[in-house]
């Protein structure tokens, strides 16, 4: 095999992919939006990855060889973002605060995606009384506000651990109970579509087993939605987790660092001039949310046919007046005018 048949073949897989096959078709602002999100949501992740290494304290420390750290000094040399009352580095909460935030993402959105797609799958073929009960019960779930189900949930689960891992999956469960309602009703939606399609009902006839139908034919194409809800579902769970955070129901502060923990604690200080302590935890929160917003909005906005058709439309009309355009300079350019009636041209014609 040629290295041009593997290159090109790498190059079919790379541009396939959910977030770059939506970059190669974006224009214009829409195009600016993608690129604006995947910048800072890299941005987030990079500093996730790296937080051992560029966090000069750790998110529980509170002194180092020459002694115990002041509390709510102003950022200086030493400390580049300052501290805050509990003697805490800014700087290092807000870089450890970044994996605490995604940990917390990839448990709950993994769990409330298998939850919600088994779900939605057994519901939306079987139908009958499964369907009718997990319908009722994801209604009733989906009525609740989402933030108050999440508190409720992390009472019960937490019951006052304060374990990093406890804290975590109470966090992660809160919000998976949240989010396992949004994937079931989309999934069985599209399951109930798919199963009324001609190679759905054909494999039906040919004697398929139920499991081989819904394995192999069904879920692929009723997936298809699930990047776009996971980038919308993140940035939520973002705000769900520091919404915890901040009434006191998160994840303690010496078991990790929480950026909504950090602004319930910042609180106090915003009366008495001390900005750094809640500013910078508020920001992280504002740039990963619209980062993800960004690229979720985005990603919605491309898998719409409809304004995909309008942008053609719009493009193909631009276009259509530029040539109109070019092709009236032209013209002009190459037809001499008539004389005037009554000019030196004129008579001598």
């Amino acid at each position: 095999m040629s290295t041009a048949t593997i290159s090109g073949r790498k190059k079919s897989f790379l541009s396939g992919l959910p977030v770059i096959s939506h970059l190669n078709k974006s224009v214009g602002l829409q195009r600016g939006m993608l690129i604006t999100g995947l910048v800072l949501t890299g941005f987030f992740l990079l500093c996730t990855v790296l937080a051992p290494l560029i966090a000069p304290y750790g998110y529980a420390q509170l002194s180092d060889a020459s002694g115990s750290f002041p509390t709510q000094e102003a950022p200086s040399s030493k400390h580049l973002l300052g501290t805050t009352v509990g003697g805490y580095d800014v700087l290092s909460r807000v870089l450890w605060g970044s994996q605490t935030a995604v940990t917390v993402i990839v448990v709950a959105v993994a769990m409330s995606i298998f939850l919600g797609v088994a779900l939605g799958l057994l519901s939306g073929y079987f139908g009958g009384w499964l369907d009718r009960v997990l319908v009722v019960i994801a209604d009733a779930i989906y009525a609740f506000p989402s933030l108050l189900l999440a508190i409720v949930m992390s009472i019960v689960i937490s019951r006052g651990q304060s374990s990093f891992w406890g804290g975590i999956l109470a966090c992660a469960f809160s919000i998976t109970v949240v989010f396992v309602p949004q994937y079931f009703r989309v999934i069985r939606a599209e399951t109930i579509r798919l199963k009324a399609e001609p190679f759905v009902e054909s494999a039906m006839v040919l004697g398929a087993s139920s499991l081989r139908i819904i394995t192999r034919h069904i879920f692929k194409n009723a997936t298809r939605t699930l990047p776009l809800m996971f980038t919308l579902n993140a940035s939520e769970a973002i705000l769900t987790l520091a919404g915890l955070g901040f009434l006191g129901f998160g994840i303690e502060p010496s078991s990790a660092a929480e950026w909504g923990f950090d602004l319930n604690k910042a609180m106090a200080d915003a009366s008495s001039g001390i900005w750094w302590t809640g500013v910078f935890p508020g920001v992280a929160i504002v740039l990963t949310v619209l980062g993800l917003t960004l690229v979720g909005e985005s990603i919605n906005d491309l898998n719409d046919p409809r304004l995909r058709g309008r942008k053609r439309a719009g493009g193909k009309a631009s276009r259509t007046k530029a040539t109109a355009g070019t092709d009236s300079t032209n013209t002009g350019a190459t037809t001499a005018p008539k004389p005037e009636t009554g000019s030196p041209e004129a008579g001598k014609a």
